[in-house]
Protein backbone atom coordinates (compact mmCIF):
# COMPACT_ATOMS: atom_id res chain seq x y z
CA UNK A 1 0.00 0.00 0.00
CA UNK A 2 1.44 3.49 -0.48
CA UNK A 3 2.44 5.44 2.08
CA UNK A 4 0.26 8.31 1.07
CA UNK A 5 -2.85 5.77 1.32
CA UNK A 6 -1.22 4.44 4.99
CA UNK A 7 -0.94 7.97 6.23
CA UNK A 8 -4.69 8.62 4.89
CA UNK A 9 -6.00 5.76 7.02
CA UNK A 10 -4.38 6.72 10.18
CA UNK A 11 -5.62 10.18 9.78
CA UNK A 12 -9.21 9.05 9.12
CA UNK A 13 -8.90 6.55 11.92
CA UNK A 14 -7.64 9.07 14.15
CA UNK A 15 -10.54 11.00 13.03
CA UNK A 16 -13.45 8.70 13.32
CA UNK A 17 -12.58 8.30 17.33
CA UNK A 18 -12.53 12.22 17.30
CA UNK A 19 -16.10 12.86 14.64
CA UNK A 20 -16.00 15.01 11.91
CA UNK A 21 -16.43 18.05 13.18
CA UNK A 22 -12.41 18.69 14.26
CA UNK A 23 -10.49 21.83 13.70
CA UNK A 24 -8.96 21.13 10.08
CA UNK A 25 -13.15 20.94 9.29
CA UNK A 26 -14.12 23.85 11.01
CA UNK A 27 -10.83 25.94 10.11
CA UNK A 28 -11.37 25.63 6.19
CA UNK A 29 -15.00 26.22 7.41
CA UNK A 30 -14.17 29.48 8.88
CA UNK A 31 -11.38 30.41 6.11
CA UNK A 32 -14.50 29.99 3.30
CA UNK A 33 -17.22 32.11 5.02
CA UNK A 34 -14.49 35.18 5.18
CA UNK A 35 -13.27 34.34 1.17
CA UNK A 36 -16.80 34.45 0.28
CA UNK A 37 -17.05 37.17 2.38
CA UNK A 38 -14.89 38.96 0.51
CA UNK A 39 -15.54 37.96 -3.20
CA UNK A 40 -19.16 37.47 -3.10
CA UNK A 41 -19.81 40.69 -2.13
CA UNK A 42 -18.41 42.10 -5.43
CA UNK A 43 -20.26 39.77 -7.29
CA UNK A 44 -23.14 41.11 -5.75
CA UNK A 45 -22.71 44.44 -7.01
CA UNK A 46 -21.03 44.11 -9.92
CA UNK A 47 -23.30 43.74 -12.31
CA UNK A 48 -24.84 47.39 -11.41
CA UNK A 49 -21.25 48.50 -11.45
CA UNK A 50 -21.20 47.66 -14.75
CA UNK A 51 -24.70 48.97 -16.10
CA UNK A 52 -23.30 52.55 -14.40
CA UNK A 53 -20.22 52.35 -16.36
CA UNK A 54 -22.37 50.73 -19.39
CA UNK A 55 -21.06 47.68 -20.09
CA UNK A 56 -22.82 45.07 -22.35
CA UNK A 57 -24.64 41.81 -21.01
CA UNK A 58 -22.27 40.11 -23.36
CA UNK A 59 -19.06 41.64 -21.92
CA UNK A 60 -20.60 40.04 -17.84
CA UNK A 61 -20.42 36.75 -19.39
CA UNK A 62 -17.24 37.01 -21.19
CA UNK A 63 -16.01 38.62 -17.80
CA UNK A 64 -17.37 35.61 -15.82
CA UNK A 65 -16.65 32.54 -18.46
CA UNK A 66 -12.67 33.93 -18.68
CA UNK A 67 -12.64 33.94 -15.23
CA UNK A 68 -14.48 30.74 -14.28
CA UNK A 69 -11.55 29.43 -17.16
CA UNK A 70 -8.88 30.37 -15.54
CA UNK A 71 -9.87 28.92 -12.42
CA UNK A 72 -10.39 25.74 -13.89
CA UNK A 73 -7.35 25.16 -15.63
CA UNK A 74 -5.49 26.41 -12.31
CA UNK A 75 -7.22 24.17 -10.67
CA UNK A 76 -5.64 20.80 -12.83
CA UNK A 77 -2.24 22.45 -12.53
CA UNK A 78 -2.34 22.80 -8.68
CA UNK A 79 -4.28 19.15 -8.33
CA UNK A 80 -1.15 17.69 -9.74
CA UNK A 81 1.34 19.49 -8.28
CA UNK A 82 0.44 19.10 -5.00
CA UNK A 83 -0.04 14.92 -5.55
CA UNK A 84 3.60 15.09 -6.69
CA UNK A 85 5.33 17.27 -4.10
CA UNK A 86 3.17 16.51 -1.13
CA UNK A 87 2.72 20.59 0.04
CA UNK A 88 -0.68 22.08 -0.52
CA UNK A 89 -1.37 24.38 2.78
CA UNK A 90 1.08 27.30 1.04
CA UNK A 91 -0.45 27.20 -2.36
CA UNK A 92 -4.15 27.43 -0.47
CA UNK A 93 -2.53 30.25 1.09
CA UNK A 94 -1.22 32.33 -1.67
CA UNK A 95 -4.83 31.29 -2.84
CA UNK A 96 -6.47 33.12 -0.58
CA UNK A 97 -4.08 36.34 -0.73
CA UNK A 98 -4.83 36.44 -4.59
CA UNK A 99 -8.90 37.46 -3.97
CA UNK A 100 -8.18 40.77 -2.24
CA UNK A 101 -5.65 41.58 -4.59
CA UNK A 102 -8.34 41.46 -7.20
CA UNK A 103 -10.81 42.93 -5.58
CA UNK A 104 -8.68 46.29 -5.26
CA UNK A 105 -7.77 46.03 -9.26
CA UNK A 106 -12.15 45.98 -9.88
CA UNK A 107 -12.07 48.89 -7.46
CA UNK A 108 -9.11 50.92 -9.52
CA UNK A 109 -10.98 50.50 -13.17
CA UNK A 110 -12.80 52.51 -15.11
CA UNK A 111 -13.84 49.98 -18.07
CA UNK A 112 -14.54 46.07 -18.29
CA UNK A 113 -10.73 45.65 -19.23
CA UNK A 114 -9.15 46.06 -15.66
CA UNK A 115 -12.53 44.47 -14.45
CA UNK A 116 -12.00 41.34 -16.35
CA UNK A 117 -8.13 41.37 -15.47
CA UNK A 118 -9.40 41.62 -11.54
CA UNK A 119 -11.99 38.92 -11.52
CA UNK A 120 -9.04 36.81 -13.59
CA UNK A 121 -6.71 37.48 -10.36
CA UNK A 122 -9.33 36.36 -7.94
CA UNK A 123 -10.40 33.34 -9.97
CA UNK A 124 -6.69 32.30 -10.18
CA UNK A 125 -6.43 32.15 -6.82
CA UNK A 126 -10.00 30.44 -6.12
CA UNK A 127 -8.78 27.67 -8.66
CA UNK A 128 -5.30 27.41 -7.00
CA UNK A 129 -6.82 27.10 -3.50
CA UNK A 130 -9.79 24.82 -4.27
CA UNK A 131 -8.97 21.52 -4.80
CA UNK A 132 -5.97 21.42 -2.40
CA UNK A 133 -8.31 22.66 -0.01
CA UNK A 134 -10.68 19.94 -0.66
CA UNK A 135 -8.14 17.04 -0.59
CA UNK A 136 -6.82 18.14 3.04
CA UNK A 137 -10.63 18.02 3.90
CA UNK A 138 -11.25 14.46 3.07
CA UNK A 139 -8.01 13.40 4.57
CA UNK A 140 -9.07 14.77 7.57
CA UNK A 141 -12.68 12.87 7.50
CA UNK A 142 -13.76 9.15 7.45
CA UNK A 143 -15.30 8.18 4.19
CA UNK A 144 -19.02 7.64 6.14
CA UNK A 145 -19.06 11.27 7.07
CA UNK A 146 -17.72 13.22 3.61
CA UNK A 147 -21.61 14.24 2.66
CA UNK A 148 -21.59 15.88 6.57
CA UNK A 149 -18.47 17.28 6.64
CA UNK A 150 -18.43 18.69 3.26
CA UNK A 151 -22.33 20.14 3.71
CA UNK A 152 -21.13 21.89 7.00
CA UNK A 153 -18.04 23.35 4.81
CA UNK A 154 -20.50 24.41 1.97
CA UNK A 155 -22.94 25.85 4.72
CA UNK A 156 -20.16 28.22 6.30
CA UNK A 157 -18.77 28.77 2.57
CA UNK A 158 -22.14 30.32 1.95
CA UNK A 159 -22.94 32.10 5.36
CA UNK A 160 -20.21 34.94 4.13
CA UNK A 161 -21.41 34.77 1.06
CA UNK A 162 -24.99 35.39 3.08
CA UNK A 163 -23.21 38.39 5.43
CA UNK A 164 -20.99 39.71 2.55
CA UNK A 165 -23.70 40.76 -0.16
CA UNK A 166 -26.13 42.42 3.06
CA UNK A 167 -23.25 44.52 3.98
CA UNK A 168 -22.52 45.49 0.55
CA UNK A 169 -26.64 46.07 -0.63
CA UNK A 170 -26.73 48.31 2.75
CA UNK A 171 -23.07 50.05 2.51
CA UNK A 172 -24.48 50.44 -1.41
CA UNK A 173 -27.26 52.52 -0.36
CA UNK A 174 -25.25 54.54 2.38
CA UNK A 175 -22.26 55.14 0.35
CA UNK A 176 -24.47 57.04 -2.20
CA UNK A 177 -24.67 60.34 0.26
CA UNK A 178 -20.66 59.97 -0.54
CA UNK A 179 -20.57 59.65 -4.43
CA UNK A 180 -19.94 62.94 -5.68
CA UNK A 181 -20.49 63.59 -9.26
CA UNK A 182 -20.44 60.10 -10.22
CA UNK A 183 -22.50 57.63 -9.68
CA UNK A 184 -19.55 54.31 -9.26
CA UNK A 185 -18.47 56.23 -6.21
CA UNK A 186 -20.59 53.79 -3.46
CA UNK A 187 -19.70 50.75 -5.77
CA UNK A 188 -15.95 51.68 -5.61
CA UNK A 189 -16.34 52.11 -1.88
CA UNK A 190 -17.58 48.76 -1.09
CA UNK A 191 -15.18 46.99 -3.27
CA UNK A 192 -12.36 48.64 -0.94
CA UNK A 193 -14.01 47.45 2.28
CA UNK A 194 -14.02 43.82 0.89
CA UNK A 195 -10.25 43.59 1.21
CA UNK A 196 -10.62 43.19 5.19
CA UNK A 197 -12.16 39.78 5.19
CA UNK A 198 -9.93 38.91 2.47
CA UNK A 199 -7.26 39.39 4.83
CA UNK A 200 -8.74 37.54 7.62
CA UNK A 201 -9.18 34.19 4.77
CA UNK A 202 -5.57 34.11 5.22
CA UNK A 203 -4.69 33.83 8.18
CA UNK A 204 -7.80 32.11 9.13
CA UNK A 205 -6.40 29.21 6.87
CA UNK A 206 -2.67 29.98 8.29
CA UNK A 207 -3.73 29.37 12.27
CA UNK A 208 -6.09 26.60 11.78
CA UNK A 209 -5.54 24.32 9.15
CA UNK A 210 -3.99 21.06 9.67
CA UNK A 211 -2.22 19.88 6.54
CA UNK A 212 -1.62 16.07 7.16
CA UNK A 213 0.93 16.11 4.25
CA UNK A 214 1.05 13.08 1.97
CA UNK A 215 4.27 11.83 1.34
CA UNK A 216 6.03 13.62 -2.24
CA UNK A 217 5.58 11.46 -5.56
CA UNK A 218 8.51 12.60 -7.58
CA UNK A 219 7.60 10.18 -10.39
CA UNK A 220 3.86 11.01 -11.06
CA UNK A 221 3.65 12.37 -14.50
CA UNK A 222 0.95 14.41 -15.57
CA UNK A 223 -0.63 13.30 -18.60
CA UNK A 224 -0.27 9.42 -17.66
CA UNK A 225 -2.05 10.43 -14.12
CA UNK A 226 -5.15 12.28 -16.44
CA UNK A 227 -5.24 8.79 -18.27
CA UNK A 228 -4.83 6.11 -15.46
CA UNK A 229 -8.32 7.58 -13.45
CA UNK A 230 -11.08 5.56 -13.58
CA UNK A 231 -13.38 4.95 -16.49
CA UNK A 232 -16.30 5.62 -13.86
CA UNK A 233 -14.83 9.20 -13.34
CA UNK A 234 -14.24 10.02 -16.53
CA UNK A 235 -17.56 9.16 -17.37
CA UNK A 236 -18.96 10.94 -14.36
CA UNK A 237 -16.63 13.91 -15.72
CA UNK A 238 -17.88 13.94 -19.09
CA UNK A 239 -21.77 14.44 -17.25
CA UNK A 240 -20.61 16.96 -15.42
CA UNK A 241 -18.76 18.72 -18.19
CA UNK A 242 -22.49 18.67 -20.28
CA UNK A 243 -24.31 20.22 -17.48
CA UNK A 244 -21.75 22.77 -17.14
CA UNK A 245 -22.03 24.17 -20.22
CA UNK A 246 -25.45 25.07 -19.62
CA UNK A 247 -24.88 25.89 -15.70
CA UNK A 248 -24.53 30.17 -16.37
CA UNK A 249 -23.01 32.04 -13.83
CA UNK A 250 -25.11 33.85 -11.11
CA UNK A 251 -23.32 36.86 -12.06
CA UNK A 252 -26.25 36.65 -15.25
CA UNK A 253 -29.35 35.69 -12.75
CA UNK A 254 -28.62 39.20 -10.78
CA UNK A 255 -28.33 41.01 -14.19
CA UNK A 256 -31.55 39.55 -14.72
CA UNK A 257 -33.02 40.69 -11.91
CA UNK A 258 -32.09 43.67 -12.33
CA UNK A 259 -32.90 44.50 -15.64
CA UNK A 260 -36.48 42.84 -15.02
CA UNK A 261 -36.82 45.65 -12.52
CA UNK A 262 -35.35 48.60 -13.83
CA UNK A 263 -38.21 50.02 -15.60
CA UNK A 264 -40.29 50.22 -12.12
CA UNK A 265 -37.26 50.65 -9.56
CA UNK A 266 -34.18 52.90 -11.40
CA UNK A 267 -31.01 51.15 -11.90
CA UNK A 268 -29.51 51.47 -8.54
CA UNK A 269 -32.20 50.61 -6.62
CA UNK A 270 -32.89 47.84 -9.01
CA UNK A 271 -29.40 46.47 -8.41
CA UNK A 272 -30.01 46.71 -4.74
CA UNK A 273 -32.99 44.73 -4.77
CA UNK A 274 -31.41 41.96 -7.30
CA UNK A 275 -28.58 42.05 -4.73
CA UNK A 276 -30.89 40.97 -1.65
CA UNK A 277 -32.51 38.82 -3.96
CA UNK A 278 -28.66 36.76 -4.76
CA UNK A 279 -28.55 37.21 -1.05
CA UNK A 280 -31.96 35.15 -0.64
CA UNK A 281 -30.28 32.25 -2.62
CA UNK A 282 -27.24 32.05 -0.44
CA UNK A 283 -29.18 31.61 2.55
CA UNK A 284 -31.36 28.91 0.69
CA UNK A 285 -28.14 27.65 -0.41
CA UNK A 286 -26.73 27.80 3.38
CA UNK A 287 -29.89 26.73 5.23
CA UNK A 288 -30.36 23.24 3.11
CA UNK A 289 -26.42 22.52 2.41
CA UNK A 290 -25.81 20.47 5.65
CA UNK A 291 -29.34 18.83 5.84
CA UNK A 292 -28.04 17.74 1.69
CA UNK A 293 -24.97 16.49 3.10
CA UNK A 294 -26.88 14.04 5.78
CA UNK A 295 -28.97 12.87 2.72
CA UNK A 296 -26.62 12.14 0.69
CA UNK A 297 -24.74 10.28 2.92
CA UNK A 298 -28.15 7.90 3.92
CA UNK A 299 -29.42 7.39 0.31
CA UNK A 300 -26.61 7.78 -2.25
CA UNK A 301 -24.52 10.83 -2.83
CA UNK A 302 -25.20 10.53 -7.02
CA UNK A 303 -28.96 10.34 -6.64
CA UNK A 304 -29.48 13.20 -4.48
CA UNK A 305 -26.45 14.78 -7.14
CA UNK A 306 -29.28 14.10 -9.70
CA UNK A 307 -32.27 16.03 -8.43
CA UNK A 308 -29.90 18.98 -7.77
CA UNK A 309 -29.10 18.59 -11.38
CA UNK A 310 -33.08 18.56 -12.54
CA UNK A 311 -33.44 21.52 -10.08
CA UNK A 312 -30.64 23.50 -12.42
CA UNK A 313 -32.93 22.99 -15.52
CA UNK A 314 -35.99 24.30 -13.77
CA UNK A 315 -34.24 27.29 -12.95
CA UNK A 316 -33.22 28.04 -16.42
CA UNK A 317 -36.35 27.41 -17.39
CA UNK A 318 -38.16 29.64 -14.94
CA UNK A 319 -35.53 32.62 -15.69
CA UNK A 320 -36.86 32.15 -19.48
CA UNK A 321 -40.22 32.34 -18.67
CA UNK A 322 -39.44 35.60 -16.70
CA UNK A 323 -38.05 37.32 -19.71
CA UNK A 324 -40.45 36.03 -22.00
CA UNK A 325 -43.14 37.29 -19.70
CA UNK A 326 -41.70 40.73 -18.48
CA UNK A 327 -41.65 39.63 -15.12
CA UNK A 328 -41.29 42.41 -12.84
CA UNK A 329 -43.08 41.05 -9.29
CA UNK A 330 -40.21 40.51 -6.62
CA UNK A 331 -42.14 37.66 -5.34
CA UNK A 332 -41.84 35.67 -8.83
CA UNK A 333 -38.24 36.60 -8.66
CA UNK A 334 -37.64 35.37 -5.15
CA UNK A 335 -38.82 31.81 -6.16
CA UNK A 336 -36.58 31.50 -9.08
CA UNK A 337 -33.34 32.17 -7.04
CA UNK A 338 -34.88 29.81 -4.21
CA UNK A 339 -34.58 26.92 -6.92
CA UNK A 340 -31.82 28.06 -7.67
CA UNK A 341 -30.18 28.10 -4.38
CA UNK A 342 -31.09 24.37 -3.49
CA UNK A 343 -29.68 23.00 -6.99
CA UNK A 344 -26.27 25.18 -6.58
CA UNK A 345 -26.47 23.66 -2.38
CA UNK A 346 -26.67 20.06 -4.11
CA UNK A 347 -24.32 20.80 -6.82
CA UNK A 348 -21.82 22.19 -4.52
CA UNK A 349 -21.81 20.01 -1.99
CA UNK A 350 -21.94 16.52 -3.46
CA UNK A 351 -20.10 16.81 -6.61
CA UNK A 352 -16.56 16.54 -4.34
CA UNK A 353 -18.07 13.53 -2.08
CA UNK A 354 -18.92 11.76 -5.23
CA UNK A 355 -15.18 12.11 -6.52
CA UNK A 356 -13.52 11.41 -3.61
CA UNK A 357 -15.69 8.01 -4.07
CA UNK A 358 -14.61 7.30 -7.47
CA UNK A 359 -10.84 7.68 -7.04
CA UNK A 360 -7.94 6.73 -4.92
CA UNK A 361 -6.19 9.02 -2.31
CA UNK A 362 -2.82 9.15 -4.23
CA UNK A 363 -4.47 11.25 -6.84
CA UNK A 364 -7.22 12.75 -4.89
CA UNK A 365 -6.34 16.33 -5.65
CA UNK A 366 -5.53 15.64 -9.29
CA UNK A 367 -8.87 13.89 -9.70
CA UNK A 368 -10.18 17.24 -7.72
CA UNK A 369 -8.72 19.29 -10.26
CA UNK A 370 -10.08 17.44 -13.12
CA UNK A 371 -13.53 18.13 -11.36
CA UNK A 372 -12.85 21.87 -11.71
CA UNK A 373 -11.07 22.13 -14.58
CA UNK A 374 -14.32 20.49 -16.46
CA UNK A 375 -16.73 22.91 -14.51
CA UNK A 376 -14.72 25.67 -15.16
CA UNK A 377 -14.40 25.30 -19.03
CA UNK A 378 -17.85 24.54 -19.19
CA UNK A 379 -18.57 27.57 -17.57
CA UNK A 380 -16.81 29.84 -19.65
CA UNK A 381 -18.68 27.98 -22.57
CA UNK A 382 -22.00 28.65 -20.89
CA UNK A 383 -21.16 32.07 -19.25
CA UNK A 384 -20.12 33.22 -22.84
CA UNK A 385 -22.75 32.21 -24.63
CA UNK A 386 -25.56 32.72 -22.53
CA UNK A 387 -24.58 36.12 -22.54
CA UNK A 388 -23.74 36.57 -26.17
CA UNK A 389 -27.28 35.23 -27.20
CA UNK A 390 -28.85 37.41 -24.39
CA UNK A 391 -27.10 40.48 -25.99
CA UNK A 392 -27.41 39.79 -29.79
CA UNK A 393 -30.79 37.12 -30.06
CA UNK A 394 -33.12 37.44 -26.56
CA UNK A 395 -32.68 36.59 -22.99
CA UNK A 396 -35.29 34.19 -23.80
CA UNK A 397 -33.33 31.83 -25.82
CA UNK A 398 -30.24 32.44 -23.97
CA UNK A 399 -31.93 30.59 -21.19
CA UNK A 400 -33.57 28.36 -22.83
CA UNK A 401 -30.36 26.36 -24.67
CA UNK A 402 -28.97 26.13 -21.05
CA UNK A 403 -32.35 24.47 -19.95
CA UNK A 404 -31.16 22.42 -23.07
CA UNK A 405 -27.73 22.10 -22.34
CA UNK A 406 -28.36 21.24 -18.33
CA UNK A 407 -30.90 18.80 -19.10
CA UNK A 408 -28.82 16.92 -21.12
CA UNK A 409 -26.03 16.60 -18.48
CA UNK A 410 -28.66 15.18 -15.92
CA UNK A 411 -29.51 12.28 -18.60
CA UNK A 412 -26.07 11.59 -18.82
CA UNK A 413 -25.32 11.37 -14.81
CA UNK A 414 -28.34 9.13 -14.88
CA UNK A 415 -26.22 6.69 -17.18
CA UNK A 416 -22.62 6.39 -14.76
CA UNK A 417 -23.21 3.54 -12.39
CA UNK A 418 -22.97 4.37 -8.80
CA UNK A 419 -21.59 1.12 -8.21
Amino acid sequence: MPESDKAAMAAQTETGAKGWFNRTVAGAGLTSALGDFCYETTTVILPGFLAVLGVPAAALGIIEGVADAVASFTKMIAGYIADKFGHRKFLVLVGYGLTPLGQALIALSVGWPLILLGRIVSWFGKGLRGPLRDAIMVQAITPETRGRAFGFHRAMDTIGAVVGPLLGVFLLGWAQGFQGETADGPFRLVFWLTLIPGALAVLAFLTLVRDPEQSPNPALKFFSTLRGLPVRFKRYLAAVGIFGTGDFSHSLLILAATQLLTPSMGIVRAAQVAGLLYVWRNIVQVATSFPIGVLADRYGQRHILIIGYALGVLTAILTAFAFAMSVSNVALLAGIFFVAGLYVAVQEAIESTVTAEMVSQETLATSYGALGTVNGAAKFVSSTAVGVLWTVVSPVLSFGVAALLMAAGTLALLRVRGD
